[in-house]
């Protein structure tokens, strides 16, 4: 018989700078499930868990364990050598079950379990460089966007809770892992072609100075990105938080929401900032 997730602990402070704790954490995953759990259940998950809160270690988990608990979920996937068993989750229950398990940040696949090979959706994560203005990073994500458009994609835009922005594509599964990564290593390319000056499209931390590195490597089969709503693992409890491009315009930094002004958020929203994207079916591109 299934049991109600139940919270240990629940006075341990998570973010000593914020004074949040466990059970503050819970509660807040608890309020925001009705934003977050479209984009969470059934993707196969990694997480971000952190026993002692951020005043201890914190480590990054993809592989199930029966002592994750009973609301979550497992899938054996292929990796490089052999199988493995991966996380995921159907409810609310599973992400509170995680968080008992101190759990803080929750990171998606491009893939439901249901087409695991079959990506159904794009994410680039802009990465600016030390230095680089914040409205020069909104201008960029915006730039994108209108490529985008371009090439007939709507994409949606989310602050990813530390220095970037994600620009997010919903695409029909069908295209497959090898050839998503090609469209998205094509399409960043084509924009540092148009704008070297501004852009970068390689990993490589020596050469970024100065620029937005526009990371498509998110892509890969394996790769993960943050989920809309999750929390950071990092000072002042702040949030990747999905936007309408409207809103993108009013806010001023990347980490702009922290735990209590994502509540706030929640309860005032009328409906998802994403609600459009959820219906999208768009096929990717031939080419760039």
């Amino acid at each position: 018989m299934s049991t109600t997730p139940r919270l240990t602990s629940p006075d341990r402070v998570v973010y000593p700078d914020a004074a949040i704790t466990k059970a503050d954490v819970a509660d807040y995953y608890r309020a925001v499930s009705r934003w977050m759990l479209p984009e969470l259940v059934r993707r196969p998950l990694s997480l971000v868990r952190c026993p002692d809160g951020l005043a201890g270690s914190c480590f990054f988990q993809k592989h199930h364990a029966d002592s994750l608990g009973e609301h979550v979920g497992s899938i054996t996937l292929r990796e490089v050598e052999g199988r493995g068993e991966y996380l995921y989750v159907e409810d609310l229950d599973g992400v509170l079950e995680l968080v008992q398990m101190n759990s803080l940040e929750f990171h998606v696949w491009g893939s439901h379990i249901d087409h695991v090979e079959k990506p159904d959706r794009v994410v680039f994560d802009l990465d600016p460089d030390e230095g680089i203005e914040w409205n020069a990073l909104k201008a960029a994500a915006r730039e994108i966007r209108d490529r985008l458009a371009e090439l007939r994609l709507r994409s949606w835009v989310r602050l990813s809770g530390g220095k970037g922005v994600h620009v997010v594509v919903p695409i029909r599964p069908g295209p497959d892992w090898s050839q998503v990564k090609a469209f998205c290593e094509a399409f960043a390319d084509s924009m540092v072609a148009k704008a070297p000056e501004r852009y970068i499209a390689t990993a490589s931390k020596a050469k970024r100075e100065g620029l937005i590195f526009i990371d498509w490597l998110r892509n890969s089969r394996g790769a993960t990105s943050v989920a809309s709503w999750s929390l950071r693992a990092k000072p002042g409890a702040t949030v990747a938080m999905p936007l309408t491009w409207e809103e993108l315009g009013r806010v001023r930094q990347a980490g702009a929401f922290d735990l209590p002004r994502a509540l706030r958020r929640s309860r005032n929203l009328k409906r998802d900032p994403w609600h459009a994207m959820h219906r999208a079916r768009q096929g990717l591109p031939d080419r760039v």
